[in-house]
């Protein structure tokens, strides 16, 4: 919200009303902008993936301890952290092919640098996995009435681990402008922003079909063989090249910041270019970063519930009963009210900023002729304001949806909607966020020249389609991977106290409502 308070200000009035570059320091709006991208992409996603981690850690963890054979065993008990711990130092010396073997050179070697380092971290993540999976678990477990093997681990590390770059390089595929279905999105700009919306959202929707396959395959791979324990196993494979994946995440902003530094100091148009450079990679790589967010989301999520049937003793969810049908339909409707409050709240926050963008052009003499500086602090304050006040509704319903149908309704109702809950919002977090991503890269596709370039009537559409999936691609789709975890954090956390006291309105009757 912070972030694309500011973003849209800074874009509305800026580029479209007064002409002026992105971040020209006559700008009201353009620190806040630029704070915002270290607010949004480093802080918010940087969070984010953290949280995924902890969590994955802690699902395998509980899933674990109800095994016989890995909770007697202290290095079958460590098996999940030393995944993650293999990964960062698979990562340390992945860095290493980008300072020292693959230096660049060109500005199309950027792009290249960046994605080596997720293929080759991946890949080398790969023995490192089966190693530890024979080093430190029993030769046989039991997660569930089946014998799992240690290889069988292994497998459910990799098919999380190479679901993961699938994922990030589909992502890339839909969203950089090197490709066919940004080079549409752009193209359509020439007959206006209303066909620019029509196609951004068409190759939303269509960007969810492979990513949701290859969840679905990991998903059922892990489960046959080693239960809700494989599915843990498959969120910290995703998540063990985090320390890749977020510093190319992080890269995005970084050079966005350096760009707006170098125009707001006239450095010069050469300096320009270079920074325009890197951050057409960055965009590219930060949508490739919010595509494995996501998949690891849909993972940790399935392995918090997991963890949470575990410890609620919630044995079967069957979908003809009405209670636990109805509670799947409230759950799958939770991200879309989780979303209206979002983007509202942006819409909110943006309008404000515009306002307060236009009084400053209107009102401080000599703005625009650089003979008076605006005030950047109000700015500042709007979007900081919004962004907390504007939370408060949100954060609610995603904390107290689970603890209310607990309460009420009891532990199989619960179960229910993190099924929903799970089941739309990864959807439409892939959704959001590619539709985002694209509409951005379509605007920076034509200002590199084609379509008539900047100042150009489809320019002018591109950038309403951009300001439009802003908050698609950097507030509801991020954030949607916070409700679907939180949401099971939260019933797993409560999962004894709904077992036990649960279900005031259905009492023991609960799981055959």
């Amino acid at each position: 919200i912070y972030t694309k308070a500011a973003d849209a200000g800074a874009d509305l009035v800026g580029k479209v009303e007064q002409g002026i570059p992105e971040d020209d320091p006559r700008n009201p709006a353009v620190i806040a902008d630029n704070v915002g991208d270290n607010v949004g992409d480093i802080a918010g996603m940087g969070a984010d993936l953290f949280g995924s981690f902890a969590e994955a850690t802690c699902a395998a963890l509980v899933v674990a301890s109800t095994s016989p054979e890995l909770k007697t065993s202290w290095s079958a008990m460590c098996y999940p952290l030393l995944i993650s711990a293999t990964g960062i130092i698979v990562c340390i010396l992945t860095s290493f092919v980008a300072t020292t073997f693959y230096v660049v050179r060109r500005i199309e070697d950027i792009e290249k640098s960046l994605k080596y380092q997720l293929i080759i971290s991946t890949v080398l993540m790969t023995p490192v996995a089966f190693g530890v999976s024979y080093g430190f678990l029993p030769s046989e477990f039991h997660v569930t009435a089946n014998v799992s093997y240690q290889y069988h681990a292994a497998i459910c590390v990799l098919c999380g681990l190479w679901s993961g770059l699938l994922i990030g390089y589909i992502t890339e595929y839909f969203t950089s402008h090197s490709y066919a279905p940004v080079r549409d999105v752009a193209n359509s700009c020439n007959t206006g922003a209303a066909t620019n919306i029509i196609y951004g959202l068409a190759l939303g929707y269509k960007s969810v079909i492979i990513p949701v396959f290859a969840l679905a395959i990991t998903i059922y791979v892990n489960y046959t063989l080693c239960g809700m324990f494989g599915i843990a196993l498959g969120a910290l494979g995703m998540l063990s090249t985090l320390a890749t994946g977020l510093t190319i995440d992080a890269y995005g902003p970084i050079s966005d910041n350096a760009g707006g530094i170098a125009e707001m100091a006239g450095l010069g148009e050469e300096t320009r270019k270079r920074t325009d450079a890197l951050d057409a990679a960055g965009n590219t790589t930060a949508a490739i970063g919010k595509g494995f967010a996501i998949g690891s989301a849909a993972l940790v999520s399935l392995a918090l519930f997991g963890a949470f049937i575990t410890r609620a003793q919630v044995l079967v969810l069957d979908i003809a009963k009405p209670l636990q049908f109805a509670s799947l339909l409230v759950g799958a409707m939770l991200p879309y009210a989780f979303s209206a409050l979002t983007m509202k709240s942006v819409g909110k926050a943006a309008l404000e900023m515009v306002q307060e963008v236009r009084r400053q052009f209107r009102e401080i003499p000599g703005l625009m002729e650089r003979r008076a500086k605006p005030d950047y602090k109000k700015c500042v304050a709007i979007s900081t304001t919004a962004s907390l006040k504007e939370m408060i509704l949100p954060g609610a319903m995603v904390i107290l949806s689970p603890i209310i149908t607990g309460v009420l309704f009891g532990e199989y109702a619960v179960g229910a909607l993190l099924c929903g809950a799970l089941v739309s919002g990864v959807q439409m977090a892939i959704s959001s966020s590619n539709t985002g991503g694209a509409w951005d890269n379509a605007k920076k596709y034509i200002e590199s020249g084609h379509f008539g370039g900047k100042h150009s009537a489809p320019h002018a559409a591109a950038v309403i389609g951009d300001t439009v999936g802003d908050p698609l691609k950097d507030t509801s789709g991020p954030s949607l991977n916070i409700l679907i975890k939180l949401m099971a954090i939260v019933s797993l956390v409560f999962g004894g106290f709904f077992k036990a006291h649960g279900g005031v309105l259905f009492g023991p009757i609960g799981a055959s409502a």
